[in-house]
């Protein structure tokens, strides 16, 4: 993939160890601070920038399972997508989920980055990914905004058009997965495409407006459903794990090519919570 972001020159001796403000300093530049939501926590939310980093991981969720491995696995810095903590908390003890996430990684000496809704809109960031691993063209941001500066989302167009059902088989491919949940008449013929990774269903009012005949998003309610239905916009659910996962794993690559030396990959523990009855074995 093209680079969109500046490379961070580190000047340093060789030998020397990278810090933790060194992967700072690169994620704000690949993920720039101002490109993320006013509700939400991004950055540097557990750790101290001048302590060394040897080996990094990135995962999407910071879950019991995604946490363990990184502590068995003796992680200086955990680069997860979804921030922890979220919401502002008053305690951090081990009687909640969060609480006990934290309280086992900061024990352990595990920081934490998230970019979040950055990593969302940037140049090189998940929407952006997803507009061009579809193969459309003319890709510009779907909600222009002076609180992020260069728009939010993407909309784009797919050259020459093809069906719904076709569409979606080309959907099911890039995220690689066996279905997708959608709205609308598979003969439909698609040329104009908006894209919102995560949980965006509010972005469907934008889609309407600059007429795409299908809307991508990881998931939605039902109303958002029924809205889409009564206007006749396609609607594509890919669910919101495989909507922004494959982005980490595509950052732990991009980590390793900036940080040579470092041990860094992406976790091999998180799975998709959702299931399907389909998938079961006898």
């Amino acid at each position: 993939m093209e680079r969109f972001f500046p490379v961070v020159s580190f000047d340093r001796k060789d030998g020397m160890s990278y810090s933790v403000a060194d992967v700072v300093r690169f994620m704000e530049s690949f993920a720039p601070p101002a490109l993320a939501e006013s509700w939400d926590n991004t950055g540097l939310l557990v750790g101290d920038g001048e302590l060394p980093v040897e080996r990094m991981m990135t995962c999407l969720t910071i879950t019991p399972e995604s946490a363990g491995e990184a502590m068995e696995r003796k992680i200086d810095l955990l680069i997860a997508h979804h921030p922890l903590p979220f919401r502002p908390i008053q305690k951090i003890t081990t009687e909640t989920t969060t609480g006990k996430l934290l309280w086992n990684l900061i024990r352990h000496g595990v920081g934490i980055y998230s970019p979040h809704t950055s990593f969302d809109s940037a140049a090189c960031g998940i929407n952006q990914q997803i507009a061009e691993g579809l193969g459309l063209q003319s890709i510009v941001p779907l909600i222009s905004s002076p609180e992020v500066p260069g728009g939010t989302g993407r909309l784009g167009e797919l050259p020459g058009g093809m069906r719904l059902g076709e569409f979606l088989k080309r959907v099911k491919s890039f995220f690689h997965l066996p279905h997708v949940a959608f709205v609308g008449d598979v003969s439909r013929i698609v040329r104009r495409v908006a894209i919102g990774c995560g949980a965006a269903g509010e972005f469907l009012k934008e889609a309407q407006k600059y007429r795409c005949d299908v809307f991508l998003t990881g998931e939605t309610n039902f109303h958002t459903l029924l809205e889409a239905q009564a206007t006749g916009i396609g609607l594509v659910l890919m669910t919101h794990y495989a909507s922004e996962r494959f982005a980490c794993e595509r950052l732990a690559e991009i980590l390793r090519e900036e940080f040579p030396g470092l041990e860094i990959g992406c976790s091999e523990r998180e799975k998709n919570p959702l299931q399907y009855d389909d998938s079961l074995t006898n």
